[in-house]
Parts: structure tokens; C-alpha cells; sequence
């Protein structure tokens, strides 16, 4: 079973699959945005820096997800914080002309050899809400960040999984769900996806009978 979590920057992502991770016994892939030298840069100034940021994002995931999803379900379940695929709706919205067209070829090259997960949970939220959190966890590279961008990619998002035709997409409204400090509005996001993916509801695992012994 593997399990991509999708959805704008700051709409929680990352939180979400690590809280997740337990319920589902599974495994976490975590996208590595941090080390790519160029983030800052085009936070920034976009233009300028937005080709080589978005091939450093293209090869950095296309390495973790060659090497990370096959080995990781081996083992079992899976929960990831992104998908190999959202890497070109950035780059739809960032580059053009013969940038954009070489940057298209290269993608569809490395995204023949990427597993496909099982489901997307596509995280929703409104653009306003999606700069409140950026605000409010402030990361440095992030303040320059403008609300003109984050709306324009709330609506690439919106149209990119509207017409995804595969795998199968669970969209989840999160401006009123606080999953991180709200036990219940975590437990019914976990329910909503197993429901898409026909699971049983979770069990804790039995204690062991000390008289009887266990099976």
C-alpha cells in the first residue's frame, strides 16, 4: 500500500504523514526540499532562479523516489509527503519557452522508471489560510514568499488533480481541520482514507494472554 499526501505549500503535508505513519504501520518518505542551493534564490527573484531550481527539484526527487518507494515497500506500507508528478505543475507555472519544453522532455523520461501510488490524498485549502501557516511556521526562505503565488499554484493544484486520470484521488477540505491539535479531525481523515482504499478500521494490536499464551 502506498499512500502520497498532496497539496500547496503549508497546507500539512509532512505533518499529516508523520501522524499518520503509526495508524497505518507504514513508512514515511519525506521530500528533501531543504538541500536544494537554489530555493532561497528564487524565493527571491523567480525568474531568475527558476530553472535551476526546478531541475535540482526534478533530479533530487527522481533519485529519492527511484531508490526510496521500491525499497520502502519491500518492507510494507508506505507514506509519502509528496508525488514525482506535482514536480511538473511547478515547473508549468515557473518556466516557458525552450526551458519549459526541455524541462518537459526530461520528466516524462524519469517518470517511466517512478512507482505510482495507490492513492492521493489531495490536502485543500484556501489560499488565505495557506499563507497563515507559511507565516506561522517561518522558515527563512519562505517569507519573501507572495500570496499572488501560492493563489496561482492553489489553482494549478485545483486543475492538476481535477484531471488526474490515475491513481485514484481522496480531495480533503482542511481550512476547518486542525489534525495536529484535534485528535477527532485526525481520526476522521484516517477513516476517509480507508474508506477510499476499502481498509478495516484500525485495531491496536491485542496484549498477549499471559495464561493462554498468543497467536
Amino acid at each position: 500500500m502506498y499512500i502520497a499526501i498532496e497539496g500547496v505549500i503549508g497546507v500539512g503535508k509532512t505533518s499529516l504523514v508523520r501522524l499518520l505513519q503509526p495508524r497505518f504501520e507504514a513508512a514515511g518518505l519525506l521530500e528533501v526540499f531543504e538541500e536544494n542551493p537554489f530555493l532561497s534564490g528564487f524565493y527571491a527573484d523567480r525568474e531568475r532562479y527558476a530553472f535551476q531550481t526546478q531541475m535540482f527539484f526534478l533530479l533530487s526527487r527522481y533519485h529519492q523516489q527511484r531508490r526510496g518507494v521500491p525499497e520502502a515497500l519491500a518492507r510494507g506500507p508506505l507514506l509519502a509527503d509528496y508525488t514525482f508528478a506535482k514536480d511538473a505543475l511547478f515547473a508549468r507555472i515557473n518556466l516557458k519557452g525552450d526551458e519549459l519544453e526541455l524541462y518537459d522532455n526530461l520528466h516524462s523520461a524519469l517518470a517511466e522508471k517512478i512507482p505510482m501510488p495507490d492513492l492521493i490524498v489531495y490536502l485543500r485549502a484556501s489560499t488565505t489560510m495557506l499563507m497563515q501557516r507559511i507565516a506561522r511556521r517561518d522558515r527563512p526562505y519562505e517569507r519573501q514568499m507572495e500570496a499572488a503565488y501560492i493563489d496561482a499554484l492553489n489553482h494549478a493544484y485545483d486543475d492538476f488533480f481535477s484531471h488526474h486520470p490515475y491513481p485514484p484521488i481522496l480531495t480533503i477540505e482542511v481550512d476547518y481541520l486542525d489534525f495536529v491539535a484535534r485528535p477527532d479531525d485526525l481520526q476522521s481523515i484516517e477513516a476517509r482514507i480507508r474508506s477510499a482504499l476499502k481498509l478495516g478500521a484500525y485495531q491496536q494490536a491485542l496484549p498477549l494472554d499471559k495464561e493462554h499464551g498468543g497467536d
